[in-house]
């Protein structure tokens, strides 16, 4: 049922605690067999990432596992990711542009200011693209490819059935998150992110359908990729002395994800002034891609080995900082030429190399303490998303003793990006697109009013037995007060009249009940919120409508006009803006 309702004597009552109806059920059935899809899209887009990195570097076509680390190509290997961003380059220029960059941006960007529109080329070519790049040597993960083009998949199964602009919201979005969960088995994770990155709202129609995909990808996900957490971990217990470490721990891994954040700009600018087309650019950064790996060979390909090293404290000190310093250079120069790839696996890297490079002067806690709080928090501060990066660690290792560390230092470091910059690397590439996205959550306003607390009561309404002419004279003119005014008969709601009508050529002995005979009134009653009357009042083009009392009778009881929509605004302004004095 919708959120307006009628009561069993006809009258309305005000809505529960959510807007739905029957098509949730539909939407819930197309996320079931969406994350399905998604599953096989990561099946795919990983097996095609192990498939080009054994023909880059092994010269053999097969889809075992290897590693780029481990090529025997020599100095021939630093050509090999140029070679790779070549070939994105002409799949770009020629296929589609929308191929460029991470993946989450494009879905934010599609999502809303796209109408989450996205076309069949994306959904073959992003994970081609990405597993060429990858398969290369690109430092990069395959969370945000998926991410593409499992929206990508739902948003075609969305267009096929006629969905809502609204509805392919969820799907898409749904579709993104269960191939997030099909390739780090992180369900309520995915979930997270698509509260705190993609959805922009929290509401049953997005939240089930996204919660329903997740749910089957994790089940399926076991079927092909084995169960249980990806880095399995388990820490001591840490001591109180943990806390003030937790909090320098999350400032370091602020301060380096803001020098992330602007590092990657930075070279996307430089790249931006190269008088050389941006087809040529993937090619560049892979030329320095392939330098960086060919002095730490395993800062190359998706790296989940290295992360699981990193997080067991299996390498020494010298080679953590240079997989800190290299991993960081080549993602930068990377994603800011324009390649394709993803950023979570990359940032996970980075930030194990950052904690393990700390666990020397951080008391309380292991070295692999520190390494996934780092791990996390910098994902956290980088990605502006919190909860995600501390349930995510969770996860991915299954650690319960390390929750509190990492809950610290995310919020820590969140709390640091926050305050030194306006952006996060998300929608710092979006806005230099010329669009502002804004990520704070609150309950609308005019949710939380009704009619009845904003309508006025005192109505001038028109007699429908009037006739044109006189209410020309009467209402309508030189000291006309309002735009438009309810008409009655017998104190029942007939239609409303402005002077658009009045202005027609009519017959000016014309009553006004002959006028609008057979006429369909718009109307609200009190239960209604004030969210509900903007819409009807933007979707008709009106300044005011009447209320009535009951759609059955139809007596007006009040106007509600557009100023009447301020006022809820102008409560929630003094409840942001006035200081009050409680005690004293």
């Amino acid at each position: 049922m919708d959120a307006t309702e009628l009561n069993s004597n006809g009258t309305e009552r005000r809505g529960g605690d959510f807007t739905t109806n029957s098509r949730l059920v539909l939407l819930s059935g197309f996320a079931i067999v969406i994350g399905g899809l998604s599953t096989l899209s990561a099946m795919v887009l990983l097996a095609a990432i192990r498939f080009f990195t054994n023909l880059f570097y092994f010269h053999t076509v097969s889809t075992a596992a290897s590693s780029p680390a481990d090529n025997r190509l020599g100095w021939m290997a630093i050509f090999v990711p140029a070679l790779g961003g070549l070939i994105v380059g002409l799949m770009a220029r020629y296929g589609s542009e929308k191929i460029r960059g991470h993946g989450i941006p494009e879905a934010i960007e599609a999502i809303l200011f796209g109408k989450s529109l996205m076309s069949p080329k994306v959904a073959v070519l992003k994970p081609l693209s990405s597993g060429i790049v990858i398969g290369s040597g690109g430092p990069f993960g395959a969370e945000g490819p998926i991410i593409m083009t499992g929206g990508a998949a739902a948003s075609l199964l969305a267009q096929a059935f006629h969905l809502t602009a609204a509805e392919r919201k969820s799907l898409l979005v749904a579709g993104a998150c269960a191939g997030m969960t099909a390739v780090f088995g992180t369900p309520l994770a995915a979930v997270l992110l698509a509260v705190e990155l993609l959805l922009f709202e929290l509401r049953p129609r997005s939240l089930l359908p996204v919660g329903l995909a997740c749910a089957i990808a994790g089940f399926l996900r076991p079927l092909w990729a084995g169960s249980g957490p990806l880095f399995p971990l388990q820490t001591p217990e840490p001591s109180w002395i943990a806390m003030m470490s937790c909090i320098a721990a999350g400032l370091a891994s602020g301060a380096v994800s803001a020098s992330m954040t602007r590092m990657l700009y930075f070279v996307e600018d430089f790249f931006a002034h190269l008088r050389l087309h941006w087809m040529w650019w993937p090619a560049l950064g892979g030329l320095i891609v392939g330098v960086g790996g060919y002095f730490q060979p395993r800062a190359l390909g998706v790296g989940y080995d290295v992360i699981g090293d990193l997080l067991q404290n299996h390498l020494v000190l010298s080679v953590a900082l240079s997989l800190l310093v290299v991993k960081t250079l080549i993602w930068a120069v990377a994603l800011g030429s324009g390649t394709s790839g993803g950023v979570l696996a990359p940032l996970l890297m980075i930030g194990a190399g950052l904690g393990s490079v700390l666990s020397g002067w951080l008391p309380g806690g292991s070295p692999e303490l520190w390494a996934l709080v780092c791990m996390a928090a910098i994902l956290g501060g980088t990605m502006r998303a919190p909860l995600t990066a501390v349930v995510f660690a969770f996860g991915l290792t299954h650690d319960s003793n390390a929750f509190l560390p990492t809950i610290l230092g995310c919020v820590v470091a969140y709390g640091f990006t926050v305050i030194v910059m306006p952006r996060s690397i998300l929608t710092e590439k979006i806005a230099r697109r010329g669009r502002h996205v804004f990520r704070e959550y609150g309950v609308d306003p005019l949710e939380r009013y009704f009619v009845d607390e904003v309508m006025t009561r005192e109505v001038a309404s028109i007699n429908a037995s009037e006739t044109l002419r006189d209410v020309l004279q009467t209402y309508f003119g030189a000291e006309q007060k309002f735009r438009a005014y309810p008409v009655v008969q017998d104190g029942r709601l007939v239609g409303m009249l402005d002077r658009s009508v009045i202005n027609k050529e009519f017959d000016p002995d014309m009553p006004l009940s002959e006028l609008l005979k057979g006429h369909s009134p718009t109307f609200v009653v009190p239960g209604d919120t004030c969210r509900e009357v903007s819409w009807r009042l933007a979707a008709d083009s009106l300044e005011r409508l009447p209320v009535v009392d009951n759609a059955t009778s139809r007596r007006v009881v009040g106007i509600v006009s557009r100023s009447d929509l301020l006022k809820p605004s102008r409560v929630l302004h003094e409840e942001e803006m006035q200081r009050e004095r409680v005690f004293g």
